[in-house]
């Protein structure tokens, strides 16, 4: 076996980023410093200092000098930030993930106020309305068995059955459409 693997190199940091600050783009560079490193936005050389570790849910040292702690939560592709009744989502990216990730199509969610959705994997033991009916919010609509329970279904809102899609002895998955309201 010896021989057969490349010798360990020493990572090499892509010192040029991204970052995604909501929706504001902003070029960034990190440069190393006596005592640490600092970050250059838009021209501007801001000094770091902290002792923080990815995990830890309060990011705490100094900003150009300034004692800051931030709130960290982790989040799809970034972090979200919290300081003093401010917070953003921020995702930091390699020049080359910025490229690719603009190409990325937004994902649009899907307008469901006008259906109602199973709320679990389950099977339809009774629809109590019918096409065309018009309900009152609190009003039962359907009831569905999941794991030897009864989950009653009701209306959230007043409205009218526009179309039933799912009836009695139905199998359904989670977000599968039961009915839809005009």
């Amino acid at each position: 076996m010896s021989g057969q693997m490349r010798a360990a190199s020493a990572f090499k940091f892509d010192r040029e980023r991204v970052v995604l600050l909501g929706s504001e783009r902003h070029d960034v560079v990190i440069e190393d410093i006596e005592g640490g490193f600092a970050v250059v936005i838009d021209g501007q050389s801001w000094p770091i200092e902290s002792d923080w570790v990815p995990g830890q849910p309060v990011w705490t040292g100094t900003v150009g000098g300034e004692t800051v702690a931030v709130q960290v939560r982790p989040i799809l592709n970034g972090i979200a930030l919290s300081h003093a009744g401010a917070s953003a989502e921020v995702r930091v990216y390699t020049k080359r993930e910025a490229e690719l990730s603009a190409l990325m199509p937004e994902r649009l969610e899907a307008d469901t106020g006008k259906q109602l959705l199973c709320p679990m994997p389950g099977l339809v033991k009774a629809i109590s309305v019918t096409q065309g009916q018009e309900v009152k919010a609190g009003e039962p609509l359907c009831i569905v068995e999941a794991m030897k329970m009864e989950n009653v279904l009701r209306a959230e809102r007043d409205g009218t059955i526009a179309k039933i899609h799912a009836k009695e002895g139905d199998s359904l998955a989670v977000d599968a459409i039961i009915l839809e309201f005009a």
